[in-house]
């Protein structure tokens, strides 16, 4: 063991770790999302296993295995693309067409594969050929093609996601956000920061430890995903795309309204004034429309239009005039702030903090 091998053992095993926990959840619990980044993980343990066993003296990878396709850069982004879907989307299923995310992998994957079973001299020729070389720039670029489009789109998910979730959700804090938008950069800064070594190792043509570097930071990536990615939860009202879809199917249902609210407001005003609904800590915009017997598009134009409001701030603002007439309480004395926060609907300290700044009278 050295200052080299062990922290590459580390996260590689600790990668393979994780992603078998991942699969055995995801099987376990029918949950899509953790199936895939399971597999990031496992593309993760990859991109690091030459090293990690070639600082140990094992060359089994290099010699036997040369020339094997055992990389998964054009796998890469579109996995994480897809992991986002799914776990934004309980309902997503990976279907037919899921598979052309990936046709430029496999078309890499049996075409490498294929001169490999052909025995270490052909590959040896093939490797010193320049057809290897242009056809391995090709790939790189290819590679770079899919982490922009890919990471471009995710983002774009994400913000979608999170605009659509802060007009769904009471507590939008339950699905982390920091959560998927960290995950989401850190995965752009390793490749960043591998594309920036090898670009300076063709330069000055570094020696081969100082490869270890990068490899460094992919177990540093390793163990953020695979700790804060196994801590996520996925609720169970969590169809992002599905209710956005639906939605768009509603919205002829509340042009035909023409302003008749009243109705639905007397409605809104009883379930929250007489019942206290907002003390239930994951409302939903959804859990509400049913209570009603209404859609999710009737109901957000109701309160956005009767209320000027949002869902997340009506039912906030709510539950801090209960925050504010509880923490007045003589048996809440010994309870803290959070504490009393809590019964009140509150699941977040974040969410609470935001709504206390927005909506706590000044007394």
């Amino acid at each position: 063991m050295s200052i080299y091998t062990t922290p590459l053992h580390f996260g590689y095993f600790l990668a393979i770790l994780f992603a078998i926990l991942f699969w055995i959840r995801a099987w376990r619990e029918e949950r899509l999302s953790d199936g895939l980044l399971g597999f990031v993980l496992f593309f993760l343990a990859m991109e690091i296993q030459d090293y990690t066993f070639g600082f140990s003296g094992i060359n089994f990878l290099w010699e036997k295995m040369n020339g094997f396709p055992r990389h998964f850069g054009l796998a890469f982004a579109p996995t994480i693309y897809l992991y986002l879907k799914a776990q934004t989307n309980k309902d997503f299923r990976f279907q037919k067409k899921d598979l052309c995310h990936f046709t430029p992998h496999a078309l890499y994957f049996f075409f490498n594969l294929n001169i490999f079973l052909q025995g270490p001299k052909v590959v040896h020729q093939w490797q010193i050929s320049n057809a290897s070389y242009w056809v391995g720039w090709f790939i790189s670029i290819g590679i770079w093609i899919s982490y922009i489009v890919y990471f471009l789109w995710s983002l774009r998910l994400y913000k979608k996601y999170r605009l659509w979730a802060e007009t769904q959700f009471s507590n939008p804090d339950v699905i982390s956000f920091k959560w998927l938008r960290n995950f989401i950069y850190l995965i752009v800064a390793g490749e960043v920061f591998k594309f920036s070594w090898n670009l300076a190792d063709m330069i000055i043509d570094m020696p081969y430890e100082n490869d270890w570097w990068w490899h460094l930071f992919t177990v540093a990536i390793i163990i953020y995903v695979s700790i804060s990615g196994y801590s996520q939860v996925q609720p169970r009202w969590l169809v992002f795309q599905a209710a956005i879809d639906k939605t768009k199917k509603e919205d002829n249902e509340v042009k035909n309204i023409d302003g008749g609210w009243n109705h639905w407001v007397v409605e809104v005003k009883r379930l929250f004034e007489e019942e206290k609904v907002y003390l239930e800590p994951e409302l939903s915009l959804a859990e509400l429309a049913q209570k009603l017997k209404t859609n999710t598009s009737i109901l957000s134009a109701v309160i956005n239009q009767n209320f000027g409001k949002n869902f997340n701030d009506f039912v906030n603002e709510y539950r801090i005039r209960e925050f504010e007439e509880q923490i007045k309480n003589p048996s809440n004395q010994n309870y803290t702030r959070l504490a009393v926060a809590v019964d009140c609907g509150f699941n977040s300290k974040a969410t609470f903090n935001r709504a206390l700044k927005k909506f706590a009278r000044k007394l």
